[in-house]
């Protein structure tokens, strides 16, 4: 982790030509789309974030690091091409060693504007992993090992992660040939309901379906991680039951300070904790808001961390930011429906929306301030490496094989 990285300069897709074998969309610059900050730090502190910095391994549950175009006009045409670009300088700045990437995730639009198609996974997937075999800074990540060797070497370890599993249809085979490419983290569900059970924007939560218990239990027995974040809570609290694996809460917050379906009640939470499992504070626009900061920032995003700490202690908390590089607000407005950005609101009191969240605009910058804050707040250092990765792999070494 910090500044050690082994990076060579390798652009996504430079194996290709731009604009005869594929269409090339202008990005923004990296980390510099907006004015930078950084949490201040007196002299003392600086020494430390630094040296904690080299020394743990930093693992995000949840992000998408790669980047989107400045013109956002442009949105719908990128997301078609399905070749997301993965953002190897901005990364290479970062605290990161390791990533749970989301990839296109409720954009995945390639074929269908409603998105969640079959084809249309495995397409978005065997282009990053083309992309990922032509460089050696980012490797594919498949085990635990591969995370220490990704933070021993100066390189960042990628885990493929799809966020719902509409892609499954009724075929339950398909767990193991999602894993076959890579795939090492699957949702239940994204927002909307599918063949295994509820989404968070579901007025009636009926829980986990029969096909829905099936999936758990192959995803069990093959070693893939589930995470629950976008899962009505009923039927996560089926999954928590039902799996003899740790259950991830990948990326959410506590919807006991701040009322919205995004967020997890106290007793998923709880549950969640007390069989193993690890949960993952977010800092979408707009999701960790609290009474006390109703403009998103790290301040509220790091006021669900403490509340979720209290709540379920040290050894179940840890951060999955959901992060890009690129207007993520935009990214919002434009996919609003796919997203369910509406009935992730509901139930919360009005907010000020920002343009961005200041301190957790992208995965470098995040990464790097939730390193600062927790230094600034004097978090001892044994409990910073548990939020910073430790959780995360206890966990993945009772659910991976």
């Amino acid at each position: 982790m910090g500044i050690n990285k082994k990076y060579d300069g390798y652009e996504a897709y430079q194996y290709l030509e731009k604009g005869k074998d594929y269409k090339a969309f202008k990005f923004p610059k990296g980390v510099g789309r907006v004015p930078e900050y950084y949490l201040p730090l007196n002299a003392e502190q600086e020494k430390r974030a630094a040296e904690i910095s080299e020394k743990y391994i930093f693992i995000s549950l949840h992000e998408h690091p790669v980047f989107f175009p400045e013109d956002l006009g442009q949105i719908f045409e990128y997301n078609r091409e399905g070749r997301q670009a993965a953002a190897y300088e901005a990364l290479a700045k970062s605290y990161l060693d390791v990533v749970f990437d989301n990839l296109m995730d409720g954009t995945c639009t390639i074929s269908s504007k409603n998105g969640w198609k079959w084809n249309d996974v495995l397409h978005d997937l065997g282009m990053r992993l083309c992309d990922l075999a032509h460089q050696d800074f980012v490797i594919r990540c498949e085990k635990v090992d591969d995370m220490v060797r990704a933070h021993r070497e100066g390189k960042i370890a990628l885990v493929p992660t799809v966020e719902g599993a509409a892609i499954l249809e009724n075929e339950v085979e398909r767990v193991e040939i999602l894993y076959g490419f890579g795939v090492r983290m699957m949702g239940i569900t994204y927002s909307e309901a599918n063949s295994l059970g509820s989404g968070l924007k579901e007025k009636n939560d009926g829980g986990l379906t029969a096909l829905g218990y099936k999936v758990v239990e192959r995803m069990n027995k093959v070693g893939m991680a589930i995470d629950c974040s976008h899962v009505g809570d009923n039927t996560t609290m089926d999954v928590i039951e039902v799996s003899t694996k740790p259950v991830f809460l990948s990326h959410c917050g506590a919807r006991a300070i701040w009322n919205s379906r995004r967020l997890k009640p106290d007793h998923v939470l709880k549950a969640c904790a007390d069989k193993g499992g690890v949960i993952g504070i977010e800092a979408a626009p707009h999701t960790t808001l609290t009474v006390n900061n109703l403009e998103h920032s790290i301040d509220s995003f790091m006021e669900h961390f403490e509340y979720i700490k209290d709540l379920v202690g040290i050894d179940h908390v840890a951060f999955g930011p959901d992060t890009l590089y690129g207007d993520h607000v935009g990214l919002h407005h434009a996919f609003a429906s796919n997203l369910s950005i509406k009935s992730s609101h509901e139930g919360s009191a009005e907010f000020s929306e920002v343009e961005y969240v200041k301190g957790l605009e992208n995965p470098t910058e995040a990464s790097i301030n939730i390193v600062r804050w927790l230094v600034k707040h004097n978090y001892s250092d044994k409990d910073i490496e548990k939020v910073l990765g430790g959780n995360i792999i206890r966990a993945l070494k009772d659910t991976w094989i």
